[in-house]
């Protein structure tokens, strides 16, 4: 019953004082409009004042009312007079406001601000015969928007359709109040453009009074959007200001059709050369990648088998040279897109040596060889014999021919400006003629002791290969020892014993000639009497006697030393012995002793310090009193 007293005593004080003299009047004032932050708390003033400040009421009545958008009725939330002040119950502010008041206006205080607040709020003072005043403050609610999320078209778009197409989305959500989105492309803002630029916007309400905002970029790509960066940027309201925030830029696949092709040859690096394998790589400036069509430009109706971008050719010859095209598939017709490339492929043929394979040619002639190949790049000629260079360029002269230029000559060819083409080819010269000795004396004459055996030696060379026979006089003791022969050169060593002089003929011949060689051998006959010793017989005899010498000598040697021990020679001046050295020569020692007992020896050894003795050496021993 309290509280419907309390609930109907303003109203009826109301209704009392319209039929009262106004005393004083009252005066408030109010922001018009306040903006705060979800979740934030706000404060809403109230400034009251009354026209005859000296006849103010002493008592009056506060009440806050608030009304949403677009709705004509108000609720009560709060009343206070000098006695009392009451939140109403069972409201969306019953637990979230608080209100002050002094003698100059009153505050109403909400925490936790709702987008529900959104709304107008009243301040009614009534001042009983001041009269009441009401004044409204519309709150305004902000709540920034999550960062917009931009997301591109994942499949390429193609720049030959006729109507925009959909590039990117961006969407901006849990905002409040609805924010709004703007495109950009390389940093500059796209608007609606009819053809070109359309723009799809979609607002969402979310159950929890935010806004979600996606919009739609539909765009006619051009080639040079390969390239372009597209970003969406979010404009929002926040209080006292607008703040935006932009997404990441994304870059959008655009496919094009082929405006330019290059051709190239892939491999091999340098110079091409028949046997290699080539390969040619084909690239156009569209996207996607076309696959290309490969041909010759003398043959261009004949469609090369390639793979995609690359044409192989292996092994090449020389008939592939040319001029190679490729055209892309998605030319659409246009035939001057193509790419061109030039293929020359070297070669060196194999070399031409005349004369050819062998050659005869009689000693004393000349010759002139040649050696040709054909090659499509300048080449070098070397020719060679057992390894030795012997020749340059393409033509050999050999001049006055002798056995010594037969042989094996061989010319190869190379290209110096690509090393790896070469060949060679070779001709065997054969020269043809008579035997000639080798060495330049055709009469040998020697001395030998008889009994001794003797080794004649007989070489000679020629074409056809000669033949050697001997021919001995004076000896019937003899053999051939050695017989060997090669191409052009035969040797024969025969072994003879001298009994007497002999003459030894050794005859070379073949189809062309006649050669001879002379052998004289004097036989010198060997010495049997008491004649000096020949120098080969006498040496051993004269070393025998000196070692027996020397053998005398040291035993006599050993018997004084015993004696003179025993005291069987007495030693004293008459005693002394006395050694002279007479004059010598290189071959003559004498050794002369004397003593006083009157017998005196000298012995006198002839010897040559290890030299072979002669047959008038002599050995002589003199003794002498």
């Amino acid at each position: 019953m309290a509280s419907l007293q309390r609930a109907f005593l303003p109203l009826f004080l109301h209704f009392c004082l319209l039929n009262w003299s106004v005393w004083s009047k009252v005066e408030l004032t109010m922001n018009d409009n306040l903006e705060v932050y979800l979740g934030d708390s706000v404060e809403i003033p109230c400034q009251y004042s009354f026209t005859d400040t000296d006849n103010e009421p002493s008592f009056f009545m506060i009440q806050w009312f608030v009304r949403s958008a677009g709705n004509s009725s108000r609720m009560r939330i709060f009343y206070a007079d000098d006695s009392q002040q009451i939140v109403y119950n069972n409201t969306d502010y019953s637990s979230r406001i608080e209100v002050t008041s002094d003698k100059k206006g009153t505050r109403l205080i909400i925490k936790d601000v709702q987008l529900s607040d959104e709304r107008e709020f009243f301040c009614q003072v009534n001042g009983l015969a001041a009269g009441n005043a009401e004044r409204k403050t519309h709150l305004r609610v902000f709540a920034p928007p999550e960062a917009p999320i931009i997301e591109g078209v994942l499949s390429g778009i193609s720049v030959t359709k006729d109507v925009p197409s959909k590039v990117a989305s961006c969407e901006a959500r849990n905002g409040f109040p609805k924010p709004n989105i703007t495109w950009y492309r390389n940093g500059l803002p796209l608007t609606t453009t009819p053809g070109y630029v359309n723009l799809l916007i979609l607002v969402t309400r979310e159950s929890s009074g935010f806004y979600s905002v996606q919009s739609t970029l539909e765009y006619k790509v051009v080639k040079e959007d390969k390239d372009s960066h597209f970003s969406c940027e979010v404009s929002f309201s926040v209080p006292g200001a607008i703040r935006t925030t932009e997404s990441q830029s994304i870059n959008i696949t655009v496919h094009y059709p082929t405006t330019m092709v290059e051709l190239w040859k892939e491999s091999p690096q340098g110079l091409v050369k028949e046997g290699d394998t080539v390969e040619l790589r084909c690239q156009g400036d569209g996207n996607p990648p076309s696959p290309f069509i490969f041909n010759r430009e003398q043959d261009l109706d004949v469609d090369l088998e390639s793979r995609g971008d690359v044409l192989i050719v292996s092994p090449v010859s020389r008939k592939d040279s040319g001029i190679y095209q490729c055209r892309p598939v998605d030319a659409g017709g246009h035939t001057d897109v193509k790419g061109e490339v030039q293929l020359t492929v070297h070669y060196l043929d194999p070399a031409v040596v005349v004369p050819k394979d062998s050659e005869i040619m009689l000693r004393g002639e000349d010759l002139t060889a040649t050696c040709n190949a054909l090659s499509s790049l300048k080449t070098s000629t070397v020719w060679y014999k057992d390894g030795k260079q012997v020749g340059q360029g393409n033509t050999l002269h050999l001049q006055d021919a002798t056995y010594e230029t037969s042989g094996e000559y061989i010319c190869e060819v190379t290209v110096p400006s690509l090393l790896t083409l070469h060949t060679s080819g070779s001709v065997h010269i054969i020269v043809q003629g008579g035997p000639q000795l080798v060495g330049m004396e055709q009469e040998v004459q020697l001395e030998e002791a008889a009994g001794r055996m003797v080794n004649l030696s007989c070489e000679a060379q020629g074409h056809p290969l000669p033949s050697i026979s001997w021919n001995i006089i004076g000896s019937q003791n003899w053999q051939e020892v050695l017989s060997k022969a090669n191409d052009h050169m035969t040797h024969s060593v025969v072994s003879v014993k001298v009994t007497s002089d002999i003459s030894a003929l050794c005859n070379v011949s073949n189809d062309m000639g006649t050669e001879v060689k002379a052998f004289s051998i004097k036989a010198i006959p060997r010495v049997t009497t008491t004649a000096p010793f020949s120098p080969a017989e006498g040496s051993g005899v004269i070393i025998v006697v000196i070692i027996l010498c020397l053998l005398l000598l040291a035993f006599l040697g050993s018997v004084l030393y015993f004696l003179h021990k025993k005291g069987k020679i007495p030693c004293g001046r008459s005693g002394k012995q006395e050694i002279t050295k007479e004059k010598t020569t290189k071959d003559d020692i004498v050794v002369e002793m004397k003593t006083n007992t009157k017998i005196e020896e000298a012995v006198l050894l002839k010897a040559v310090n290890g030299e072979k003795k002669g047959p008038n050496d002599q050995v002589t021993v003199v003794v002498s009193g």
